[in-house]
């Protein structure tokens, strides 16, 4: 046992998955954002188990919704550019055609019955992309390298973690956790943690040192995963497939490079996962492609696995401990929601770490991640089981066997959940549909994350998705959608918020500190509607375009407008998002694109009243020259 005094720390986060990496990337983006505001920056440590970043990652798929997360993180280029995109789904199924039975064995063969878009139009802007989870982490990594952020802690392993509960509740500051690890296996180490992040996996030591353990069951359902490099007739290799034949099920996903193509395979009810080999999958594989041929040049990875279904019973300890990822839910991989899920755990409780430990915010704001993500777990466990009946209805001695159609149908309407857009949050500090006025953006649901339209920023006529304005970087949005340009009721209603907002009382001087830009917690964005060629610049007031940075310069890519561009044509903004622009709306939207709140245009009390709610008032009112 060490001697040595414990090492004090503010978060240690225990794993370097999606969930881990992405959470530790929101404290390097807090430290590294304004950095002369902070009178100490948050120490952290990343305690893996394994003695190298991932080099082979399981999972692959990536979701639209996550594919915007890293849009906002600077890494969607790099992404879009490495990965496959799924674009289109091919259905396939046991041919009507009796002379398909032609080889004497009974089996018909399989025909394509339909396609369809991957991810319907207009649900997000950006796809569904298949990349190896490894490199994904690596980008991550990388940013946070970038930031100047601490790097990975290797070959360290956890023993137990203890959460002094008394201590927890008296003292906000406190070094309430107590997590005792080896280095390679040599003495233990005592570190002392205000949090704990647990993404420690399935097995997480985490949760089985605070004593919560997993519940739900294990299915009969058997189901085998390989990448291979096929040999083949098959038409659709390189799509999507779901095909469904009488010697099985089967799910093909093209990989990234051109080549490796992944096979989810179903076996039977029953089958021993232990003893299947690789030779099974691959004789599995060749009979439900009937009769189209299918070989394999070489298997890069293989396993078999039973579905298992189960979510922790509890997975937050104190309002100091959070569980995210699969160390407090499991599931079957077929629908591509794993790694994503945990990526988003570890995005939402990062930047609320990140408000608390700088301050600005209350450590009352960490329990929303409980609300929050616990209500998106079992939403999970719930689709997955349906998913699971969906392939399970068509496979041989099923009760209830459905069409292909029927079949085609349902994994359509699956696509919004599968594509990550369906999270919907309940009212809590920092959410709150009900005393929003819904009903002036109609498509803007508070509580989920803000759908995107094409605007046109004013400074440099910049055909842009409206969420690229809103970067992960730590900062609140209020986003007035003001109305038609050229009538002098809009340009009344901006002097108005801009007279409250920058006013000793508004949320913005009230919660910035005073070192600090006076956009550096509440950004103010724009968006107008009309043609733009009818308002100048000098007609905005100045909170809109404030003197910021380090060269003190005027940031002037805060207004927008929903015109027709040059080169990109009209992106209908209002329309899209349901705005009447003779009523305008504010739009609260988080620091992880989440909608907060929606208002009327010039109701301002009722954003102050939002920020007061959960913010920590800074004494000071921002940078003293942020106007000329």
């Amino acid at each position: 046992m060490s001697t040595m005094d414990p090492e004090t720390i503010d978060v240690l986060i225990v794993g370097s998955g999606s969930a881990g990496l992405t959470a530790t990337l929101w404290l390097s983006i807090y430290n590294h954002s304004h950095p002369s505001t902070r009178t100490k920056p948050i120490r952290y440590r990343v305690l893996e188990r394994r003695d190298a970043p991932m080099s082979i990652g399981q999972a692959d798929g990536i979701q639209c919704r996550t594919v915007e997360i890293f849009e906002s993180l600077d890494l969607s280029e790099d992404l879009l550019r490495e990965a496959y995109h799924v674009l289109e789904v091919a259905f396939w199924s046991p041919s009507p055609d009796p002379a398909s039975q032609a080889d004497g064995s009974g089996r018909r063969g399989i025909v394509r019955s339909n396609r369809a878009a991957d991810t319907a139009k207009g649900l997000s802007h950006m796809p569904h992309l298949i990349l190896n989870q490894a490199r994904v982490n690596g980008l991550l990594l990388e940013k946070m390298q970038k930031l100047g952020g601490r790097q990975i802690d290797y070959g360290w392993t956890v023993k137990r973690v203890v959460v002094d509960q008394e201590m927890a509740a008296r003292d906000p500051e406190g070094y309430a956790c107590t997590v005792v690890a080896t280095k390679d296996g040599g003495d233990e180490k005592v570190f002392k943690a205000k949090y704990v992040l647990g993404c420690d996996g399935a097995h997480s030591v985490v949760r089985k040192s605070l004593g919560y353990n997993m519940i739900g069951d294990s299915t009969d359902a058997v189901w085998g995963v390989m990448d291979i490099y096929p040999q083949t007739n098959f038409p659709d290799i390189r799509r999507k497939v779901t095909v469904h034949s009488d010697a099985g099920s089967l799910l093909v996903i093209p990989r990234e490079g051109g080549s490796l193509t992944r096979f989810y395979i179903e076996f039977p009810t029953g089958t021993n996962v232990k003893e299947v080999k690789l030779e099974d999958l691959h004789q599995k594989a060749q009979q439900i492609f009937y009769p189209y041929e299918m070989n394999f040049a070489d298997t890069f990875w293989w396993s078999c696995y039973s579905i298992g279904q189960r979510l922790a019973d509890n997975f937050t300890k104190a309002n100091r401990v959070f569980l995210t990822g699969d160390a407090f839910h499991t599931h079957s991989p077929k629908a591509g929601q794993g790694m994503n899920v945990s990526l988003q755990d570890g995005f939402n409780i990062g930047w609320k770490l990140g408000h608390v430990l700088t301050g600005q915010a209350g450590p009352e704001l960490l329990k929303t991640y409980n609300v929050e993500r616990g209500k998106t777990a079992a939403d999970l466990i719930d689709f997955d089981r349906y998913f699971m009946k969906l392939f399970a209805s068509n496979k041989a001695g099923s009760e209830k066997k459905i069409t292909p159609e029927e079949f085609r149908e349902g994994f359509i309407k699956s696509g919004r959940y599968t594509a990550g857009l369906t999270s919907k949050y309940e009212d809590s500090s920092v959410t709150s549909s009900a005393a929003s006025t819904q009903e002036l953006a109609q498509e803007i649901v508070v509580g989920m994350r803000l759908p995107s339209a094409q605007v046109v920023r004013f400074c440099d006529v910049k055909a842009m998705q409206l969420v690229r304005a809103l970067k992960a970087d730590s900062r609140w949005r209020t986003i007035f959608f003001v109305g038609r340009i050229g009538e002098p009721e809009t340009l009344m209603r901006l002097e108005k918020i801009a007279k409250y907002m920058d006013s000793p009382d508004g949320p913005a001087h009230k919660y910035t500190a005073p070192s600090a830009d006076i956009d550096s917690f509440i950004e103010p964005i724009v968006v107008f509607t009309g043609e733009r060629m009818k308002l100048e610049q000098e007609q905005i007031p100045d909170y809109f375009w404030p003197i910021t940075g380090k060269w003190r310069m005027r940031d002037l890519h805060k207004v927008f407008v929903d015109d027709e561009h040059y080169n990109s044509g009209h992106g209908h903004a209002y329309e899209k998002l349901g705005i009447d622009p003779d009523k305008g709306a504010t739009v609260i939207v988080r620091p992880d694109q989440y909608v907060s709140k929606v208002l009327p245009i010039d109701n301002m009390q009722g954003v102050g009243q939002f920020f007061d709610a959960f913010c920590l008032p800074k004494q000071g009112n921002g940078v003293q020259d942020s106007h000329l």
